[in-house]
């Protein structure tokens, strides 16, 4: 009966998920020696490479891509097996940008309770410039924003595309300025979607400003306007329509978590929640 070192197990996991040896062994808090050591054990118990690895990149293997579910399934039952045996809880507190909380978002929250029953999660939505306050102030834990400063320490999740996206049939006469549906006025994607549009020459007037992503996507599904929004967080029947209303591309930007926890436990749920973003990467 082949057994599975839980070590070994998260090593393989960490390497396959983050593409790297390197960073693989700063989340792990260890030594890329150590990781390679903890692979190859791992690799020698199960028959089969696991990882593939050439001077340009890092990548599963076959048949570690087909084991990677099961692994990531192992570790998380461990730990929560971990977590059972405390039973004092941990509040995680977590700021999101609107743009960033998809569809996915309610599962990724249950994924995370599913991986640490004791994990007492407070999530805050806003705007990334009051959640990066509230992160210097230690009111949050971690925060995902776009990348909009030159903080250093962040961790990137994945780029993100914004487009200009409608009801369908949404039409604009050819001297009416653009109906705008827009977030706040300190909002990233409302400055970048105003400044393109100034850049281009194109006429706009702002039909709906503030509410939240809600009110955002109900006004602009009920034809009122065009809204910036990214492809992650647009719903099913909107479409996209920057070719057909003639409107200017929209810059890409990375999607970063910042965090300045360390401990193993609140590591761990991090990883959770930067692999769901991985996983949900939309080009």
């Amino acid at each position: 009966m082949t057994t599975l070192d839980v070590e070994s197990v998260q090593a393989f996991v960490m390497v396959a998920e983050l593409q790297s040896f390197t960073r693989a062994a700063e989340t792990l808090g260890t030594t890329q020696a150590a990781i390679s050591v903890k692979l190859k054990r791992l690799e020698d118990r199960l028959g089969f490479r696991l990882i593939e690895r050439t001077p340009r990149r890092v990548r599963p293997s076959a048949k570690g891509a087909a084991f990677l579910c099961a692994a990531r399934e192992f570790i998380a039952a461990h730990e929560r097996a971990v977590a059972g045996l405390s039973a004092t809880p941990r509040r995680l507190a977590l700021g999101f940008i609107d743009h960033v909380a998809g569809a996915e978002f309610p599962g990724l929250l249950s994924r995370l309770h599913a991986h640490d029953p004791a994990l007492v999660i407070e999530v805050r939505i806003d705007v990334a410039r009051n959640l990066l306050a509230a992160y210097d102030k230690g009111a949050l834990d971690a925060v995902i924003v776009r990348c909009e400063d030159d903080r250093r320490q962040g961790e990137v999740l994945t780029e993100e595309h914004l487009g200009w996206f409608a009801a369908p049939g949404f039409t604009r006469a050819q001297n009416e300025p653009l109906r705008l549906a827009s977030f706040a006025p300190t909002c990233a994607e409302r400055i970048m979607a105003t400044r393109a549009l100034d850049t281009a020459g194109i006429a706009w007037t702002e039909t709906f400003v503030g509410g939240g992503m809600p009110a955002i996507v109900a006004a602009v599904s009920a034809g009122l306007a065009v809204a910036p929004l990214t492809h992650r967080v647009a719903p099913a029947g909107l479409v996209e329509v920057s070719e057909q209303l003639g409107l200017p591309r929209l810059p890409s930007s990375n999607i970063v978590l910042h965090t300045t926890l360390t401990d193993a436990r609140s590591r761990a749920a991090l990883r959770i929640l930067a692999t769901a973003f991985r996983e949900h990467r939309v080009s």
